[in-house]
C-alpha cells in the first residue's frame, strides 16, 4: 500500500497542501519540529525545502510507511509512533505538524493531549483535515462511480474517515478538551489537484487505501475496478485531469 499510496495518490492529492502547509510552518520559524501521520514523507519534505536547519522527526503509526518515507526523506528522523502515546519528552517540540492524519486519531482529544504535552511553552500545533467528500473533485468522483458500481452497498472508508471530520466546530471543541486552543480562525483552502489520467487516480483509490480490502475476496472484483475507472473517466475526461479539493487548516496552541 505505501508504494501504491506514493505512485498515485501523494502527487495529485498531498503535495499541493504540503507546500502550502510547509510554508505556512516556516513562517513559524521552528527549531525542533514533530510531524505526526507523516506517511511517505510529502509534508516533511516541504518542510525541510523550506526550513533545512530545522530538526525534523516525522512519525507514523504504520511501519511500512516509516521505512518507505525513510528512505525518500532522509534527513528527517523518522520513528514509527501512536499520537495517542508519544514517545517523547514533555516540551520537546517547537512545532508539531500533521496533515490530513488527524481525521484518523481513534481518540482525537487523547492524540491531541499528546500534542500539548511535546509541546514547548509558545509552541504551535499546525494541522489540516480534509472538507467534506463533496468539496473533493477526486474523492466525490470515486466514491459515486464506487456506488453505481455496488448498489448492495460501498465501502464507508472516504466519507467515514478522511472526509468525516471535516466540521471546525467539532474540531475545536476535541482541541479545547486536551487543553489547546485556536490561535486564529480555521481556513478553508481550496487547490487544484492534477492527476496523469482518471484512471490513475481510481487505481490510487483502490491500491493505496483500505479500499482495497473490501474488494480483496470479491469474484467480481476486477469488473468493478474496471466500471469504476470508466465511469470516472466519463466524469472527469480523458487524458491529464483536474479537480478542486477543500481542505482546513488549523493553528493551535496551548492554553495554558
Amino acid at each position: 500500500m505505501p508504494e501504491a499510496y506514493e505512485r498515485y495518490l501523494v502527487p495529485v492529492f498531498f503535495r499541493p497542501f504540503a507546500a502550502d502547509l510547509a510554508r505556512r510552518a516556516a513562517a513559524l520559524r521552528p527549531r525542533t519540529v514533530l510531524e505526526l501521520a507523516a506517511g511517505t514523507g510529502a509534508l516533511t519534505s516541504a518542510l525541510l525545502a523550506e526550513v533545512p536547519t530545522a530538526s525534523v522527526v516525522a512519525t507514523d503509526l504504520n511501519e511500512a510507511m516509516v521505512t518507505c518515507g525513510q528512505a525518500k526523506e532522509p534527513r528527517a528522523q523518522w520513528r514509527q509512533a501512536d499520537a495517542q502515546d508519544l514517545p517523547f519528552e514533555d516540551g520537546a517540540f517547537d512545532l508539531v505538524l500533521c496533515q490530513f492524519g488527524v481525521m484518523f486519531f481513534p481518540d482525537r482529544p487523547t492524540a491531541y493531549a499528546q500534542v500539548r504535552r511535546v509541546l514547548a511553552p509558545g509552541g504551535r500545533f499546525l494541522f489540516s483535515s480534509w472538507g467534506p467528500l463533496a468539496s473533493h473533485g477526486f474523492g466525490a468522483a470515486f466514491q459515486a462511480a464506487l456506488e453505481h458500481a455496488m448498489p448492495e452497498g460501498v465501502p464507508a472508508f472516504l466519507p467515514r474517515l478522511p472526509h468525516g471530520y471535516s466540521d471546525p466546530a467539532v474540531v475545536e471543541a476535541d482541541l479545547a478538551a486536551a487543553g489547546l486552543t485556536l490561535v486564529d480562525t480555521a481556513e478553508q483552502v481550496t487547490l487544484e489537484g492534477v492527476a496523469e489520467s482518471a484512471a490513475s487516480v481510481a487505481t490510487g483509490f483502490f491500491t493505496g487505501t483500505p479500499v482495497s480490502a473490501a474488494l480483496a475476496d470479491r469474484d467480481d472484483a476486477d469488473s468493478l475496478r474496471a466500471a469504476v475507472t470508466r465511469e470516472m473517466t466519463d466524469q472527469l475526461g480523458t487524458g491529464p485531469v483536474t479537480a478542486p479539493m477543500t481542505a482546513t487548516v488549523y493553528t493551535a496552541r496551548r492554553t495554558s
